[in-house]
């Protein structure tokens, strides 16, 4: 028998044009039609140990849910999927694939692996769009209330998995809608609103109670939710604690973390200014400093917002850019200027306090630093100036204080964050587990729900047992 031959490039996903997406606020990646998706699915060679499986957090069943999509069982692929994600469509979108279970995909050794998650993202649209959303059957009630402090994915995957246990379960969110750092973080034209509204309108279909508008730590305490009769509490509050660079200038005005910068466009939508009032001052010349996602999505949202002039500042070279590769194409194609290894070293303002120019440093560079990347080093006397309005600053965020410092007992480590088990998200208080950003710091989505995951199964045998 003739041997199959590997189709070795993959399907390429459709996109808005570069001129025309600059100009809305609309996804830019269109995805997969349902033919896109067989012929992808299609070139999956079904090995007999998937290695991507041991590439996913969550260890979805990925040639499972694939060999659906070719036999057109869309609906059935979705489900296969949410049997261990319950957030497909998110993940599907901003997972970062490329290092997960794509990464491990054997098609990648001589061609382009399976686009698993533009597969993700298509059985999970579709499903929401012709089928009816199935639910579980929940196990009747165990009698145990559960918190979960956070919505973001760590939250809400404890969330899930613990109502699927038939547990009672609320989810405090401070904000006013419910999704964390997916709904604050992330613009509109990489994961939309309605997306991340409809995964968690899942929640509520499992019986998840969503409480908005509720500060654990100012509304309540932690300890004041054991006094209400909750018997186990999760802490997902992630990383919002900007970090800035410690130069002179940075209190200027026109310098943001890309923390504000982002929340105020994405959540209080500050894009359609003055019809809301919550603005920010967009000028003619943006710098952007940091090579992470968070870096693609401020510098972008500039574009967007009618800055003429949008520079990417990055102290090391394109190479070590922490950013997914799709987004950094994405921002050069929509006319990023990047300026790799050069560092700022002030910002300078005008004679009423506003940023003007931005002074930098060019770098080389050294021998790989504790990171693993190579470590960045000034080359004296090559200082130059950037004129620019608006200075962003990302690069990175430390974990949330306001828990760590309201709870008496609750262990912290050295940068902030939240001391925990990493097998089982346990503190060291009894009955208080904790996981994603806040134990971790700034990860990715798909790491801080297998976080949640481990949590909820070992808070489940908690209550279960009341064994610490």
């Amino acid at each position: 028998m003739a041997k199959k031959k590997l189709l070795l490039d993959k399907i390429p996903v459709k996109r808005q044009a570069p001129k025309e997406r600059v100009l809305n606020w609309n996804e830019v990646a269109l995805g997969y039609s349902e033919e896109d998706a067989v012929n992808e699915a299609t070139r999956c060679i079904m090995c007999k140990k998937s290695q991507c499986i041991d590439g996913c957090p969550v260890e979805i069943d990925i040639p499972g849910f694939i060999d659906l999509v070719r036999n057109r069982d869309f609906v059935g692929a979705a489900r296969k999927v949410k049997e261990k994600n319950i957030l497909p469509a998110i993940c599907g979108r901003v997972c970062p694939q490329e290092v997960q279970c794509q990464e491990t995909c054997v098609l990648g050794k001589k061609g382009d692996p399976i686009s698993i998650g533009t597969l993700e993202r298509f059985v999970a649209d579709y499903e929401a769009k012709n089928a009816e959303i199935e639910v579980p059957e929940i196990p009747p009630s165990t009698g145990k209330r559960v918190a979960v402090v956070g919505s973001g994915p760590a939250g809400l995957t404890v969330a899930g998995d613990m109502a699927k246990l038939g547990h009672s379960v609320t989810v405090f969110e401070a904000l006013h809608k419910p999704g964390g750092v997916l709904v604050y973080g992330i613009p509109e034209f990489r994961l939309p609103k309605t997306i991340v509204a409809r995964e968690c309108e899942y929640m509520g279909k499992l019986g998840v109670e969503l409480k908005t508008g509720f500060v654990v730590g100012k509304t309540r305490t932690v300890e004041e939710l054991f006094e209400e009769g909750y018997e186990a509490v999760f802490i997902g509050t992630g990383a919002g604690l900007p970090r800035f660079m410690k130069i002179p200038g940075e209190n200027h005005n026109g310098v943001y973390s890309a923390n504000e910068w982002l929340t105020r466009i994405n959540l209080m939508k500050a894009y359609r200014f003055p019809e809301y009032d919550t603005p920010i001052k967009v000028r003619n010349k943006v710098a952007v400093i940091g090579g992470g996602n968070t870096a693609m999505d401020a510098a972008r949202t500039s574009l967007r917002l009618g800055a003429e002039v949008v520079y990417d500042v990055y102290r090391r070279s394109r190479k070590e850019m922490p950013a997914r590769i799709e987004e950094i194409e994405n921002a050069e194609e929509e006319g990023i200027q990047f300026n790799f290894l050069v560092n700022p070293v002030r910002i300078i303002g005008d004679e009423k306090g506003w940023v003007k120019q931005m002074e930098c440093i060019r770098m080389e560079l050294g021998e790989p630093d504790e990171s693993g990347r190579r470590r960045p080093i000034p080359i004296e006397g090559s200082e130059f100036k950037l004129d620019v309005d608006i200075v962003v600053v990302a690069i990175g965020q430390s974990p949330n204080p306001l828990i760590p410092q309201s709870t008496p007992g609750l262990e912290v480590g050295k940068w902030g964050n939240v001391v925990a088990d990493e097998e089982t998200g346990k503190t060291s208080m009894k009955g208080v587990f904790a996981g994603g950003d806040i134990v971790t710091g700034e990860a990715t989505v798909i790491l801080a729900m297998g976080a949640g995951r481990k949590a909820a199964e070992a808070m489940d045998e908690y209550l279960r047992t009341k064994k610490w």
